[in-house]
């Protein structure tokens, strides 16, 4: 198992608490490294990389080591990968920017959470393909194409904004961890700088899904809105998205609660400095826990029944010890989705100077 970096969280969960949702991820991951949604289901490498964060800060280093060593036997020549995969085989072909990217953020979190660089660095060829692959679907205007389509791998014809945004964290992860080797990737750093330009000023540039909570709090979290910009995005909705006492709804419209959602946004709240109202919302996802330590996807109101039906899933786990760490953590990894030892936050628009915005 190893030693653990798992927190205690102020009264509402104790080391022990976490480290059980720790295990129910460990004891999913399949002998090949993959850590499934759920017992038989499949994986997609976004979620599987949130699973292999979780591991290493409760202290499964070899389990999360497997996890990322999984992911670079099945790399594509490209330095993509598919979006879904089940027990090794491909389920959906599409090849996801912001899926194949966040393996940077992965291992840079690895880095700092076990102190050891060493997996970085024997992984680091499987990043860089990763994000030179993410990097080249960027469009003139700083956003990033979706995806590439399944059958022809043509690029498709719009841009997320919660891709768009959680790519711009996984491209200053990995400009850190590539300063950390000693080498030197400005085109990541201008590239991030683009993004942030079109997530903060060409709201056009990206397909309509401000239904969905991820949209609302991804330019925080990722920090591509940081400071004021990033407190009064995520106060602007907040009425519109939580639920008094129980979360945040995956989407505005519907009375349906996830737990992921909801710690993610207690990491978006933390890193723009809305700290009391992260610590709040950590308390109200609570009513989501499982007696052995999981977590309900989400769970729908006001009849209380869980969604997808029994449905427990890693990467809802994952998340809820993400936040933990993010609000009670020590150390370096504690800090890193508030942007400590990251990269400025860059807004470089087409054609301009780099801009340091000073805000942290």
């Amino acid at each position: 198992m190893g030693d653990s970096g798992l927190p205690d969280v102020g009264g509402i969960l104790s080391a022990a608490d976490l480290d059980a949702t720790v295990e129910t991820i460990a004891r999913l991951q399949l002998d090949s490294g993959m850590i499934p949604w759920f017992p038989g289901g499949h994986a997609d490498p976004w979620n599987h990389v949130e699973s292999a964060m979780a591991l290493a800060l409760g202290g499964r280093v070899d389990q999360a080591a497997a996890a990322y060593r999984w992911l670079a036997r099945i790399q594509h020549d490209d330095g993509s990968w598919c979006s879904y995969y089940v027990a090794d085989a491909v389920e959906d072909a599409r090849r996801d920017t912001n899926v194949t990217a966040y393996i940077a953020t992965g291992l840079w979190f690895h880095t700092l959470a076990t102190g050891d660089g060493r997996l970085l660095a024997e992984l680091w060829p499987t990043v860089e393909r990763a994000l030179d692959f993410a990097v080249g679907l960027q469009w003139e205007g700083g956003e990033l194409c979706w995806s590439l389509e399944p059958d022809d791998l043509v690029p498709e014809s719009y841009a997320l904004l919660t891709g768009s945004s959680s790519a711009y964290f996984s491209l200053r992860c990995g400009v850190a961890a590539a300063e950390s080797l000693g080498c030197n990737r400005p085109d990541w750093e201008l590239a991030a700088g683009r993004l942030a330009h079109a997530i903060n000023h060409r709201p056009e540039a990206f397909a309509d899904k401000r239904r969905w909570a991820m949209d609302w709090y991804y330019p925080a979290l990722s920090g591509a809105m940081a400071g004021p910009e990033g407190r009064a995005r995520l106060r602007e909705r907040m009425p519109e998205f939580s639920m008094e006492g129980l979360g945040i709804r995956c989407v505005s419209d519907q009375p349906w609660v996830t737990a992921a959602e909801t710690a993610e946004c207690v990491m978006a709240l933390d890193a723009v400095g809305l700290v009391d109202e992260a610590w709040t919302l950590f308390e109200w996802a609570q009513h989501l826990r499982c007696d052995d330590g999981s977590y309900w996807t989400g769970c729908v109101y006001p009849q209380a029944v869980p969604f997808p039906a029994e449905e427990r899933s890693t990467y809802t786990a994952a998340a809820v010890v993400l936040a933990a760490n993010s609000l009670a953590g020590r150390g370096p990894a504690a800090g890193l989705f508030r942007g400590h030892g990251l990269p400025d936050r860059l807004d470089l628009a087409e054609g301009a100077d780099l801009v340091d915005e000073g805000d942290r």
